[in-house]
């Protein structure tokens, strides 16, 4: 190494090789130029010229990235000074930062900022240029030379025009304000256009100003509407360059030391409006064992195209998993790998890592065998038709599949069904919405998803095959990307149980010291299951879990009832996926692609990365389904719906509609001529006047007022007839219980001005 001692300096040095090149460039507190590099590596005179085609080279090709003119430094190193945002606090209470100007996709190193004084202290947001000192573990810390103005806020909005300019009318509905556009700064907007803008302080009194910085597209467009989440939520959409160039450079594989599994009849089952097809199955009775099963999951091969390092594996990383809209699809990868060559179509050679499944009759997983291979898929079939096939209605497509593919798999079905009661895992009942879009990308209509057999089918045999990985990746020793779900907060139990006890329904129960289980939660359900209160009790015990995540460390997945569990099923729309494929291929030996060698630190960093981007992504995905709901009813002004109440807030309720599942809200000017007070404990309002009450899961019926397109947001009244059924609730309850209901909620809005 040129820095190793004075001795090695006096006289010529050997080439150095490309890795020692590197090694300096990264350990150097400064950006480099190619002279500092002659210079540092005293090469034989006749070495010179190779040596700066070395770095030439390493500039090219190596992890380095541009600092100036024909200056260079690592990638992911930061100058000795920076202009640096606050973004949050570690464990120990001490700021953290972003550097402002970070151009790479993976996401920047670690910045803690050393407070020297509490004047000092920066908050969330604020920005200042710092001193930067890079530590061991490749994180920095950070020595505040001056603060700078706050990050300016960023809003969406649609713009309208005005004679001197625009104003922006905000997409989020929690934005209370409209901002003043000048002209100046209008950067060409039309009128409706969506655009993106920076709000900044105005020297005017009045409305505060803001700048367009982006043009997304026109309001009306039907497309808009996802158009908005996407920007809201900073889902990543375009790809770089280098990626794209990698994904078209990709072709397909052959056999070459790959396990022939074309002579498997595998076929992929997934919904009609499917865009990806990663996975296919086949189960068969084991020829060597009574009853015992054999099945066989092949998934999409990504790892062989999405190599360690690569522009694909970065812009994998950064997006996390793909997004799913009604009228589009954000690819985690790009189109030429996720609806090509890793899409397992019909009759088409592709490449997957498949795992081979013995089960016994009981359901249980014996043995797996893991195995990297060529695969024919046999057909592509939706979950209807695979259900109408099992059920004596075949098609061309199944009749020639059902006895030899269909029929079996359902058999293995009825043994893992079985095993998953057996033990316990939790069994929620959640109906899912479907928006039905026109050919011209409008609203048909909004109806339930099916939940069919061929649907919890396909359920059971990934859960099996993910179980199989994180098994595999434990024996061989590799790191895993878990799935973990921990089990619920005793708060959340807690609050739980009393709301069902004021239900009149038996709540959590349990023994001192005893643990919880799932099949506590499905005692509650199957009690409710009969009852007015059964939609309502799924949902509180959905609120009452905590959130599955991505983590190197197994903490068991309590939803499932599982010991260990891990994603491996998806890696086209999944990073998380990749990683376990990696581990697997490395561990198993099954060829190049094999996960590199992680530090815990790193791997940590990712899984909390992606387990953000994923709640970013399901956020995205609701706001449009609400916004397509609101759009649906727009032209319905006027109409009453049957729904339920789903939320009890001091601003008024939250009614979900039975019809199409969509959320919109009667504040408290809607309900009446009373004065209704909120009884936080028993989620309800109760007027102060009548006693009449309204609680959380009640049947009520509601006039639309207001579909805003551009918020997403749906206003309701109650109707006469859902205040008769309140009324009625009171009186039925006696005057007693009103004067404890009054006595309760005058307690409430004491603590209200005192401020609790």
């Amino acid at each position: 190494m040129a820095q190793a001692s004075s001795k090695a300096r006096r006289g010529p040095r050997p080439l150095p090789t490309r890795a020692e090149i590197l090694e300096y460039i990264a350990k150097s507190p400064t950006a480099l130029a190619r002279r500092d590099l002659i210079r540092a590596f005293r090469v034989a005179p006749g070495d010179r010229q190779a040596l700066k085609a070395l770095i030439r080279e390493v500039e090219r090709s190596a992890p380095v990235e541009r600092a100036g003119k024909r200056r260079f430094k690592a990638a992911g190193t930061l100058p000795r000074a920076a202009v640096i945002e606050v973004t949050g606090l570690d464990l120990d209470g001490e700021p953290i930062a972003k550097p402002v100007d970070w151009t790479l996709e993976t996401p920047p190193p670690s910045i803690v900022v050393v407070q020297e004084s509490a004047a000092a202290a920066l908050g969330i947001g604020e920005r200042a240029l710092a001193e930067l000192r890079r530590q061991e573990d490749g994180s920095y810390e950070a020595k505040v030379i001056r603060t700078l103005a706050a990050a300016p806020d960023r809003v969406l909005g649609v713009f309208r025009k005005i004679h001197d300019g625009g104003r922006l009318e905000p997409t989020d509905r929690r934005v209370k304000t409209e901002f003043r556009i000048p002209l100046a700064f209008a950067k060409g907007a039309l009128d409706g256009e969506i655009v993106l803008c920076e709000a900044h302080p105005s020297r005017r009194l009045g409305v505060p100003e803001a700048r367009v910085i982006e043009r997304i597209g026109d309001s009306k467009h039907p497309r808009a509407v996802s158009l908005i989440a996407i920007t809201e939520h900073g889902i990543p959409v375009g790809f770089p360059e280098p990626a794209l160039a990698e994904a078209a450079a990709a072709r397909p594989v052959d056999l070459s030391d790959r396990t022939d599994l074309r002579s498997i009849p595998l076929v992929t089952i997934d919904g009609e409006d499917a865009r990806d097809f990663d996975d296919a199955v086949f189960a068969e009775a084991d020829p060597k064992r009574a009853d015992h099963w054999h099945a066989v999951v092949a998934i999409a091969d990504v790892g062989w195209y999405v190599q360690p390092g690569s522009a694909l594996d970065r812009a994998a990383q950064r997006r996390g998993n793909s997004v799913y809209f009604p009228d589009r699809v954000v690819p985690m990868l790009p189109e030429a790998l996720s609806n090509e060559l890793c899409s397992l179509k019909p009759e088409v050679d592709r490449a997957c890592v498949a795992v081979h499944l013995t089960i016994n009759g009981a359901g249980k997983l014996i043995e797996h065998r893991f195995v990297r291979g060529l695969m024919r898929s046999a057909a592509r079939l939706t979950y209807e038709q695979v259900q109408a096939a099992q059920e004596g209605q075949t098609d061309d497509v199944t009749g020639p599949l059902v006895e030899r593919v269909i029929r079996p798999l359902y058999r293995v079905f009825a043994v893992l069904d079985a095993a998953r009661r057996k033990r316990g895992a939790l069994d929620l009942d959640l109906p899912e919405r479907k928006v039905v879009m026109t050919p011209d990308g409008g609203v048909a209509d909004i109806r339930p998803r099916q939940r069919l057999d061929s649907h919890k089918l396909i359920e059971e045999l990934m859960i099996l095959a993910n179980v199989a990985a994180a098994e595999s990746l434990e024996r061989v020793r590799q790191p895993c990307m878990y799935r973990v779900h921990d089990v619920p907060d005793p708060a959340k139990l807690a609050a739980l149980s009393e709301f069902l006890r004021g239900l009149g329904i038996a709540g959590l129960s349990l023994a001192k010291g005893q643990a919880i289980r799932p099949q506590h939660f499905n005692a509650i359900l199957r009690h409710a299951k009969e009852t007015p209160y059964a939609s309502l009790i799924n949902q509180l015990v959905l609120r009452s879990q905590s959130q599955a995540a991505y983590a190197p460390v197994n903490l068991g997945h309590f939803g499932l009832a599982l010991r260990r569990y891990a994603h491996f099923t998806s890696p086209i729309r999944r990073y998380a996926d990749i990683l376990v494929h990696r581990g697997l291929i490395a561990g198993l030996k099954l060829g190049p692609g094999g996960l590199p060698p992680q530090e815990p630190e790193q791997f940590a960093e990712i899984g909390a990365h992606i387990s953000d981007s994923e709640r970013r992504a399901a956020a995205a995905e609701r706001d449009a389904v609400a916004r397509y709901a609101t759009l649906y009813l727009a032209d319905r002004i006027g109409a009453t719906f049957p729904g339920r109440i789903s939320g009890v807030t001091r601003a008024g309720l939250f009614v979900t509609l039975d019809e199409m599942g969509a959320d919109g809200l009667v504040p408290m000017r809607g309900l009446g001529g009373d004065y209704f007070m909120h009884d936080e404990g028993r989620h309800r309002l109760v007027g102060r006047r009548t006693g009449q009450a309204y609680t959380l899961g009640d049947h009520v019926r509601v006039k639309l007022l207001e579909a805003n397109a551009v918020t997403g947001s749906l206003l309701f009244e109650l109707t006469a007839e859902s205040e008769s059924k309140g009324a009625k609730r009171a009186v039925a309850r006696g005057g007693r219980q009103s004067r404890r209901s009054h006595s309760r909620s005058a307690g409430y809005s004491k603590s209200r001005r005192q401020g609790m």
